[in-house]
């Protein structure tokens, strides 16, 4: 459980809060991300996924048409220095397939699966975290493609995540991505 998902935010005035609450068990997660804000709640049982609001639940839909993709820049950033995911917000062909946000909650992970965000992309540690356990969960119950910064599964690869509303807007910030990462030049 995490009592609180956006603590600098919640400090600080800012609405963008989250309360995450994630079970792990058989190998499925059962999660919700509630905004204390809206009185909305995200929720999945692990196979289906939806939006609680006024006592009614509607199935999420993941949706790229909103072309809004929310970038995580709190530290750490454990593939720093090759790889920054602030590097995409000077990158003129991300800005021209997307717009970006910049936002540090779960709820921005939420949103993906809800088709309130084309995607999300993070280059912040997942393991045991909470933050990325509810909202992984809320986008692989929804439909959304979801995967480390590299393609390779969560938890299995570079780390950090890509939660894209549809395979088509993964593929593409996959791509650019890729396209940040410093290589070592060779000689």
């Amino acid at each position: 459980m995490d009592p609180l998902c956006g603590t600098l935010n919640f400090a600080v005035g800012t609405h963008l809060v989250a309360v995450n609450v994630a079970l792990r068990e058989h190998g499925r997660t059962t999660a919700a991300a509630a905004d204390p804000y809206t009185g909305e709640t995200y929720w999945t049982d692990g196979t289906a996924a939806h939006l609680r609001r006024d006592g009614r639940d509607t199935p999420l839909a993941p949706s790229a048409d909103s072309r809004l993709v929310d970038l995580n820049l709190d530290p750490p950033h454990p593939n720093a220095p090759a790889l920054r995911v602030a590097r995409l917000l000077t990158d003129p062909d991300f800005e021209s397939a997307f717009r970006p946000r910049v936002v540090s909650t779960t709820l921005a992970v939420a949103w993906v699966a809800a088709g309130r965000r084309a995607g999300y992309v993070t280059d912040g540690r997942l393991v045991d975290s909470v933050h990325f356990t509810a909202g992984i969960a809320l986008c692989e119950a929804a439909g959304c493609t979801v995967t480390d910064l590299r393609g390779a599964p969560v938890h299995s690869g570079a780390g950090g995540l890509i939660a894209a509303a549809d395979a088509g807007t993964h593929a593409r910030l996959l791509d650019l991505v890729s396209r940040q990462e410093i290589r070592p030049v060779r000689r």
